[in-house]
């Protein structure tokens, strides 16, 4: 389980905080999405969830992270790597730079958690085949496309089976098919009990992904729900966020008399 309590944060020379009391349980199991507006706070939120804030970049924190019933407040970074693996919109950020092969890349998490050679071997070809690119195994992780170099930082997430993940829009450079693979294999992670907190712009992807949505707006927690509830409030646009096209298409159909229970039909 992840908590956080109270949680407000401030960068390290910045007057005003970027979150304000923000109070978010996610138990053992759940996927639960961040929506909002750019600027809102989601990412932020990520990174006090991850520990980051203030434990790595600095700044102010009061209220409290707790990780499986253990306050995280003090706790050195290579303590918080370990419980909370966090992914970010750019690849190129986590990116290691030390390694020759895609392959390498994604082993090097179970190395440095100190697995015996036959785990660490056996954990990077299942990532790879998870997300479909084994075939990358072999490349340069510096040689490749914005949307593989995605995957492949996803893929050395899951090689390390983390038990809490935190994810700052880990599809943004994906294509459709992308974005599928990705979803499959946080489905996957899920049903093997890790904890998810998902910030995504793509919110049809949270539609079907997530159980649980939470809405930020200038730093603090608006809304939190199913998220069927949360993705069809009315409000939503207010907050800066697209509802998914089931959302969208189902009012066209209201709005020209027609009747939007068949959009539940076809999804």
């Amino acid at each position: 389980m992840l908590e956080l309590r109270g949680a407000t944060y401030r960068y390290a020379g910045y007057a005003r905080p970027a979150i304000h009391d923000v109070d978010l349980a996610l138990a053992d199991g759940e996927i639960v999405g961040i929506v909002g507006a750019n600027e809102a706070g989601k990412s932020t939120i990520c990174l006090v969830a991850s520990g980051l804030a203030p434990a790595s970049i600095g700044g102010g924190l009061t209220g409290t992270l707790t990780i499986d019933g253990e306050p995280m407040a003090g706790r050195p970074v290579h303590d918080l790597a370990a419980r909370v693996a966090i992914g970010f919109q750019d690849p190129a950020t986590q990116r290691s730079g030390i390694t020759g092969t895609v392959f390498e890349e994604v082993a090097l998490g179970p190395m440095n958690l100190g697995l015996p050679a036959t785990e660490t071997i056996a954990r990077a070809r299942a990532a790879l085949e998870l997300l479909r690119i084994g075939d990358l195994a072999g490349r340069d992780p510096a040689r490749l496309s914005g949307g593989q170099a995605q995957l492949v930082a996803i893929a050395s997430l899951l090689a390390m089976r983390p038990r809490h993940v935190v994810l700052d829009e880990p599809t943004a450079q994906l294509d459709p098919e992308g974005t599928r693979l990705v979803a499959d294999a946080l489905r996957a992670l899920a049903s093997a009990g890790t904890v998810l907190l998902v910030a995504e712009q793509k919110t049809d992807l949270l539609d079907t992904l997530c159980a649980r949505v939470v809405v930020v707006a200038d730093g603090r927690l608006v809304a939190d729900g199913p998220t069927g509830e949360v993705l069809g409030d009315e409000r939503l646009e207010g907050w800066g966020v697209e509802p998914p096209s089931r959302v969208r298409l189902a009012r066209a159909l209201a709005a020209r008399g027609l009747d939007p229970s068949v959009v539940e039909g076809a999804t």
